[in-house]
């Protein structure tokens, strides 16, 4: 059967918004026709939203618990095959990390790239790895952590840099615009904190109670401490701090980044977004960092967090380092068609 040019991108969780968002405008400029489905989950169909980002919603996130997961797999792979089936021009597909599609992928016969930026996520790996035509990984990841879950030499595409070297590269620091929106006082420090992915596989049996003593530090500092629930459920668990902004809809993660004077995740997205825009950053993940964590903690853009006290909560110069623009190159590796 003959297949079109339309690259098939699944948008699985927040931060994929933000990363495919340059893409897209990339493949737009190119003349490549793209379409995105999007998993509900988080704050996902939000960011689409806000981004003006056209959709087609497809299934939801199937839990913390490993049997949860498993029957969200079957679920939406089964959603996304009916979907792939109806659409002849979709000629390849690329997701940051989505099973679903890899499976759905495979079943059509369309070539598939998946991209990953965190080796820890083994049990994803070893489904995904196995089933892409092309794997995309920061280099700074060993191919050798990669190889025992699946992925070949063939199919192994590392790209220079890290994600977040995607996501900012159209960014233009506005960071009076996520203030206003928030009602925030610009004179004195702000905090953004990102509880950990307590929903993810590897979160599980992890015990930080250290997010929890930061929280609680920053609230009885001067800060105004900005907090970013995951999902609806962690939301609620911080319901009625008046001394803490809760945004009652998706923001502008970037923006908000590069306003604040400190950020502190488990790890994630916001914080590498963070360390690449000079905002002072702080890592409570409990587990074994990944290599691109390393890398920013190695270079001193990133600090690893034991206690509240380390951080320092004041007013910080503004001025944004400059890192090198990804978008360009790894929307042509995306566009690569070479089979492995």
């Amino acid at each position: 059967m003959t297949r079109g040019r339309t690259v098939w991108i699944d948008v699985t969780n927040s931060p994929h918004v933000l990363f495919f968002r340059p893409i897209l405008r990339r493949l737009e400029e190119a003349g490549v026709p793209a379409v995105v489905t999007a998993r509900d989950f988080a704050q996902t169909l939000g960011l689409l939203d806000r981004y003006g980002i056209p959709y087609v919603a497809i299934g939801r996130h199937g839990g913390a618990g490993i049997t949860g997961k498993g029957l969200g797999l079957a679920r939406r792979s089964a959603q996304l095959i009916r979907f792939g089936r109806s659409r002849k021009d979709i000629g390849q597909s690329v997701s940051h990390g989505s099973n679903d599609l890899a499976v759905a992928s495979k079943v059509l016969r369309i070539h598939s790239t998946v991209i990953h930026d965190f080796e820890g996520a083994t049990g994803m790996h070893r489904i995904n790895f196995r089933l892409a035509d092309k794997v995309m990984v920061p280099e700074v990841i060993p191919f050798e952590r990669l190889e025992p879950l699946g992925l070949s030499r063939a199919r192994y595409r590392p790209y220079p840099g890290i994600k977040e070297q995607v996501t900012l590269a159209d960014f233009e620091p506005d960071p009076a615009s996520v203030i206003a929106e928030l009602g925030l006082d610009p004179a004195r420090p702000i905090a953004v904190l990102r509880p950990p992915a307590t929903m993810s596989l590897y979160h599980r049996g992890i015990e930080n109670t250290l997010f929890d003593d930061v929280l609680g530090s920053l609230r009885s500092s001067d800060a105004q401490v900005v907090l970013l629930p995951r999902t609806p459920e962690q939301g609620k668990a911080f319901e009625g701090m008046d001394d803490v902004v809760i945004p009652a809809k998706p923001v502008d993660g970037p923006q908000l980044v590069a306003a604040a004077d400190v950020v502190v995740s488990a790890g994630g997205t916001m914080n590498r977004e963070a360390a690449l825009l000079g905002t002072p950053t702080w890592t409570t993940f409990a587990g074994e960092l990944g290599a691109v964590d390393r890398m920013l903690i190695e270079s001193g853009r990133m600090g690893v967090l034991e206690r509240p006290e380390q951080i320092v909560v004041a007013k910080r110069a503004p001025g944004y380092p400059p890192h090198e623009a990804l978008a360009d190159t790894v929307t042509r590796e995306i566009l690569a068609r070479e089979e492995g």
